[in-house]
């Protein structure tokens, strides 16, 4: 059985990737708007629209739709990113129809209710309370708003405390009129079900739907900047931030496996040189991250307010120099751990079916395993290198929060770089 996709007559894709061995499905709807689609005034409202489409339709309140969800076992959740909001299930075959019949029910039908509203910007602002109390999460927040300085690319998924009690019912039905349209909208499915019945059964609930046209939101202009905040720390949190690339590029998988070898696992160069030989911090990683246009490559370090001095010449130096000696085992261990966190995730129906409604949202089309494998298996050292000048030789973004007496100036660190 091979992954299908159907195009509904109001632009709706549709795909499905059958896993006979398995007795769950996994399903959900991805619609191509986030934070990135939002205007300052309503920074936060996509993120607070994901919440309120659990708090109830004309046909349920919020209660039945988690009832009837715990009912059959099932898991029901959504998140919101910057370039989409995501709305998916989890449960037995048997049950794909009603995960469906609430999925479309609470994106075409909830009511916005104003006393669930009220209740939920509470929940929000609590939940951005936390992120502020956990430097280590926070920090990746400030790093996005300097590299993405004044543009929505920059702004917070969670948005800000006064916005988000500022949105109103009329200001939630009106950002889903305007952005969630059929045409930019993937429905995706994996596990036990048929493409034919599961397309029926989409048809059914979402097919009504009319077309809309899609909006684009600004393109993501990288700038790199500076962003410290002082706090009484037992640590400092230091981030390091590159212009990255998007999910298109054609050195995506070559960025993927220089992030793996500067610092994604205990065989990575930040790991060994900094945690293994040095003991200068706990937790030292680096990661890709990439966007419909662009991206950014992020290095996270926390470390006491001592051993600053210490680490930042380190850090940089590593980050410096990670492309120019990169050795043939380096680049066979970064494309095996590529190709490892590929096919693992192939035996999780939920993770099959993000994929590949991130294929059709990103590249348009579905990309076989087989493809995919040869892009990684495509990688090495020159490539490796060219990603690395590409990425590392930008103007770099530094946030840091904590006890910063200790951190060098913006342009000291930018120097240790060049």
């Amino acid at each position: 059985m091979t992954t299908q996709v159907t195009t509904l007559a109001n632009g709706l894709r549709i795909v499905t990737d059958p896993m006979p061995s398995v007795e769950t499905v996994a399903l959900g709807v991805w619609v191509g708007a986030g934070t990135r689609h939002e205007t300052a005034e309503v920074n936060g409202i996509s993120h607070l629209l994901e919440h309120m489409a659990f708090k109830g339709t004309t046909r349920r309140t919020a209660q039945q739709i988690a009832e009837e969800m715990d009912n059959v076992g099932g898991q029901l959740n959504a998140y919101t990113s910057r370039d989409h909001t995501a709305y998916f299930a989890k449960v037995l075959k048997e049950d794909t129809s009603l995960a469906t019949d609430i999925l479309a029910d609470i994106l075409l039908d909830s009511t916005m209710d104003a006393e669930e509203l009220a209740r939920e910007q509470h929940v929000v602002v609590q939940e951005i309370y936390q992120a502020i109390d956990t430097p280590d999460d926070i920090i990746f927040d400030h790093l996005q708003a300097a590299a993405f300085p004044n543009q929505p690319l920059g702004w917070p998924v969670l948005g800000q405390e006064k916005i988000v009690q500022s949105i109103s019912p009329d200001h939630l039905k009106a950002h889903m009129a305007r952005h969630y349209a059929p045409e930019v909208t993937v429905i995706a499915a994996s596990g036990a079900l048929t493409h034919d019945d599961f397309v029926c059964s989409v048809d059914r609930a979402f097919g009504a739907v009319a077309r809309a046209p899609a909006t684009s939101p600004l393109p993501g202009v990288y700038a790199g900047g500076d962003y410290r905040e002082s706090r009484e720390l037992e640590q400092v949190h230091l981030v390091l931030g590159f212009p990255g690339l998007a999910h298109d590029d054609p050195d995506f998988y070559n960025l993927a496996a220089l992030s793996t070898l500067l610092g994604e696992g205990m065989s990575s160069r930040l790991f060994q040189e900094i945690r293994e030989k040095r003991g200068l911090a706990y937790a030292v990683y680096s990661g890709s991250q990439s966007f419909a246009d662009t991206g950014l490559l992020t290095v996270y370090a926390g470390t006491g307010p001592d051993d600053v001095p210490q680490l930042v010449p380190v850090l940089c130096n590593e980050i410096k120099h990670i492309g120019e000696s990169i050795s043939a085992d380096e680049v066979k261990r970064a494309r095996a751990q590529l190709k490892a966190g590929l096919l693992m995730s192939l035996e999780s129906p939920s993770s099959r079916c993000a994929q590949r409604a991130r294929q059709l949202m990103v590249h348009g089309r579905l990309m076989s395993v087989a493809e995919i494998i040869g892009q990684v298996e495509a990688v090495d050292r020159a490539g490796i290198s060219r990603a690395a000048a590409r990425v590392l030789t930008g103007a770099p973004t530094v946030a840091a929060i904590g006890n910063l007496g200790n951190l060098e100036e913006f342009d000291a660190i930018r120097a240790r770089l060049q």
